[in-house]
């Protein structure tokens, strides 16, 4: 029975999961962070669309009972299971294999939504559509949204290479990877690439950079200006808390102030610090001077310092992304795919026109 002429009250209460994955989304490509404590209310609004249509289907007799089961039972049995997988194999990040656990459970078969003749009425073909216009053949939209967020993964890499072969940027990179001014990394997201060779080796994360460069108090401008002072571990003063190496959640490494106020210094040695004794007042003890003669910009000391591994960041993997930063005007970096993006809009995409993996082999004549 539809509600306001518009769509069962399962399918009603599965557009409510819409909000929060719009805000996903966001979250992803800002800071790409989504907090856990979303996805729990998005999942209890799932289950109980889900246990609404389950009674109006109970007692699953006949065809359509039937049917309900297996999408249901495809659903939760197959994509959680998948999703689950994917993450141990870091296909996926954290937040990515609980939004598909929470589409398994809100989208385990087709919702149908009609326009009410309330909203647009002059525009009579919308009251006359059912939507999704493009069901796909499996009828499970959980499924249908991931296959489109797979082809929006793959527009996305096409359009990366037509950008670069535009450009004249030739490179082994050139289908992972954009070229960006060393300058705008603090605000930049992915991973640095070496593309010197048939195959683009990644490099140091930029999430751990800014880490390290919260954790000296410094900036990236600073570094640039003053490299032989930075790459001497004995330079290293008071050190601060290296947050997560989100761009937005933290203070600003770029060389700017950031929303509280707060401005690094422009160097975090002074000259007085390198020409006198490195131990008075810099937050530097006899022992760890001695011992970091041998680690250049302090990247040992980094890691050991801080909790966690820096996103699997090793010393080498640091002092060759520090090296770099402060030689070059230019760099190759693999953006990634914050795949929440594709994932909400595959989601919207099958909640409108349907499947696109569906009419693209109707067109091909394989469905």
């Amino acid at each position: 029975m539809t509600v306001l002429g518009v769509a069962t009250a399962a399918d009603l209460l599965r557009l409510l999961v819409l909000p929060g994955f719009a805000w996903a989304a966001y979250r992803d490509i800002r800071t790409r962070r989504v907090a856990s404590s979303l996805w729990l209310p998005l999942l209890a609004i799932g289950a109980l669309a889900l246990v609404v249509e389950g009674a109006g289907a109970y007692p699953f007799d006949g065809y359509a009972g039937r049917v309900f089961l297996v999408r249901v039972g495809f659903s939760i049995l197959f994509l959680i299971p998948f999703s689950v997988l994917a993450y141990r194999l870091a296909a996926f990040g954290g937040a990515d294999m609980k939004a598909l656990v929470v589409l398994a459970v809100a989208f385990p078969t087709t919702p149908g939504y009609v326009v009410p003749l309330s909203i647009l009425p002059d525009v009579t073909w919308l009251h006359t559509v059912g939507f999704p216009v493009h069901p796909s053949a499996l009828g499970v939209t959980a499924m249908s949204a991931l296959t489109n967020a797979v082809l929006f993964g793959a527009g996305y890499v096409a359009l990366l290479f037509v950008s670069n072969v535009a450009a004249g940027r030739i490179s082994s990179a050139m289908f992972v990877g954009r070229w960006t001014a060393v300058e705008d990394l603090p605000d930049v997201h992915g991973q640095l690439i070496r593309a010197d060779g048939l195959r683009p080796q990644r490099g140091l994360d930029l999430d751990a950079l800014r880490m390290y460069l919260r954790w000296r108090g410094t900036t990236l401008a600073a570094v640039r200006a003053d490299p032989e002072t930075h790459r001497d571990p004995a330079s290293v003063g008071e050190r601060h808390p290296p947050t997560d190496g989100a761009v937005h959640d933290g203070p600003r490494t770029d060389g700017g102030v950031d929303d509280g106020g707060f401005e690094f210094p422009e160097s975090d040695a002074t000259a007085d610090d390198a020409a006198g004794d490195p131990n008075a007042d810099a937050g530097v003890d006899a022992d760890a001077a001695a011992g970091d003669v041998d680690d250049p910009w302090a990247a040992e000391r980094f890691l050991d310092d801080i909790e966690g591994t820096a996103y699997g960041t090793t010393p080498d993997t640091l002092r060759e992304g520090l090296d770099r930063v402060a030689a070059e005007e230019a760099l190759w970096v693999s953006p990634g795919l914050p795949f929440l993006v594709p994932l909400f809009g595959g989601l919207v995409l099958a909640l409108t026109y349907g499947d696109v993996l569906t009419v693209a082999l109707g067109a091909l004549g394989l469905v």
